[in-house]
């Protein structure tokens, strides 16, 4: 596991090179340093691959070509080793490029104040113009032992908008030929035998300023046989130690990538700030799902929302890389607080209502966090805890869990003013039941900004606050 590449995270375009590239040799020894020679030899002949002018790199959804070491030439023609990096997008044929509002055909793209992402595929060319020779077949007979796998070459750079074709190709060469050398150590580093582990390439956005970096894993070594590793890299970048952020779990993603568990990621991102006299805005840290009534084929309108709002907050655990294990289910929670104790084994199956101290007990139980619990006797004083809870986003970052009479909610982060008291919530509410509509979500105050009159002034209230474990 070894960092590889650091780019900023600002706005701008990253490149992202993808493409095999097929590692074979012949192993005519089980002599450890003779194997590890013909290995990096192999190594070697791939970087010369990509050095050679038989490297080639396709932009994804477009007719653009470039042969990086054949002078930047490419296709179409209009493209040379001086266009501008920022101008391929206009030959990409797909919306998929969101932030640049395109759909199709070749046209000028509005600006955007978001990171944008440029597919490229890694390709060799097989054959050579000119008149073939006339094959030659040899027969050898002998024993020895044929390794053969596609390295999942997987290669980022941030570009600036002044930078030219030119000036990218060859820092992507810089980059593959880096790669290569990072998947080399790892592929002996691992090695058992005569079976090699498959290096896996991993993308992290670290805090600014420094971005996002690149790492290359050991495929099949779980992330606890990694820590050590990890610590490193902790070391290398001046991270903290009480928080992961190297799991595979902490990968970066996409802009450009859908999700595939159909969830909805951080829906108060597209949200405006409300504006207090002197108040700042305290949210929470990272990445989590929106959880509400209804999904997962679970008809929990009515009394879910509670185990709703738990979801949520396992879904940050596990997004951050704190814990390994999926979102609980409605029955995996009922099972847990009668595993605990705190349940007959009847409520399992059933649709009672749960609490916020119930919920500081399966996220106990089942992810080892520990949270404390905010006692508020009617919802009017709920005001007075403005500096408790912009503490707890500054801090802990986690989504908190308010229950109160029958309705539960998730806060996900205050604007407070410390010199007048003014306070508003950051809500998300897990009583929505429909679609994964972002849109109809936030324009509907399903996840939205909230006074505090949002709160009945007379029932009780409780606060689940979840801390963060000290791990990486």
């Amino acid at each position: 596991m070894v960092f590889v590449n650091s780019q900023p995270s600002s706005t701008g375009t990253i490149l992202r090179v993808r493409g095999p590239l097929e590692l074979k040799c012949q192993l005519d020894s089980t002599d450890v340093s003779l194997m590890h020679k013909v290995i990096s030899g192999t190594f070697e002949t791939l970087r010369s691959q990509v050095k050679s002018e038989s490297c080639i790199f396709t932009v994804c959804d477009s007719p653009v070509i470039i042969w990086p070491n054949k002078g930047v030439s490419a296709i179409p023609g209009e493209i040379t080793p001086n266009t501008l990096c920022e101008e391929i997008h206009q030959w990409v044929q797909t919306d998929e490029q969101e932030s640049f509002g395109k759909k199709s055909g070749k046209k000028k793209n509005k600006k955007s104040s978001t990171v944008s992402v440029i597919n490229l595929h890694l390709m060799m060319e097989l054959t050579k113009p000119g008149p073939l020779s006339a094959p030659i077949l040899s027969r050898t007979v002998k024993k020895s032992h044929f390794l053969s796998t596609a390295l999942p070459i997987d290669c980022v750079i941030h570009t600036s908008c002044n930078e030219t074709i030119k000036d990218v190709c060859e820092r992507l060469l810089e980059t593959l030929t880096h790669q290569l050398h990072e998947m080399e150590k790892v592929t002996l580093q691992h090695m058992k035998g005569t079976s090699l582990l498959v290096p896996e390439v991993f993308h992290f956005l670290l805090p600014e300023p420094k971005g996002l970096v690149t790492v290359v894993y050991p495929a099949g070594v779980p992330d606890s046989q990694l820590e050590t590793q990890r610590k490193e890299l902790h070391q290398q970048f001046e991270l903290s130690e009480d928080r992961p952020y190297f799991r595979r779990v902490n990968a970066y993603h996409f802009p450009n990538e859908p999700y595939r568990d159909g969830y909805l990621r951080n829906p108060h991102l597209v949200l405006t700030h409300p504006t207090l006299d002197d108040g700042k805005v305290y949210l929470v840290q990272g990445i989590y799902s929106y959880h509400h009534y209804m999904q997962d084929r679970m008809d929990d309108n009515g009394w879910g929302c509670a185990y709703r709002s738990l979801q949520t907050i396992c879904s940050w655990f596990q997004q951050q890389g704190y814990v390994e294990r999926s979102v609980p289910t409605h029955k995996d929670i009922q099972q847990a607080l009668v595993n605990v104790g705190d349940k007959q084994a009847s409520f399992v199956g059933s649709r009672q209502w749960i609490g916020s101290i119930e919920v500081q007990a399966v996220l106990n139980h089942l992810l080892g966090v520990t949270s404390k619990i905010m006692f508020v006797s009617q919802g009017s004083e709920l005001p007075s805890k403005g500096r408790e809870l912009a503490n707890h986003f500054l801090t802990e970052g986690t989504p908190v869990m308010i229950g109160g009479g029958v309705l539960a909610h998730t806060i996900l982060g205050v604007a407070w003013s410390e010199t007048t008291g003014q306070i508003r919530y950051l809500i998300l509410d897990p009583h929505y039941t429909g679609a994964e509509d972002l849109q109809a979500i936030t324009d509907k105050g399903w996840c939205g900004w909230k006074g505090p009159e949002f709160w009945d002034q007379t029932a009780y209230y409780n606060l689940c606050l979840p801390q963060k474990p000290k791990i990486i």
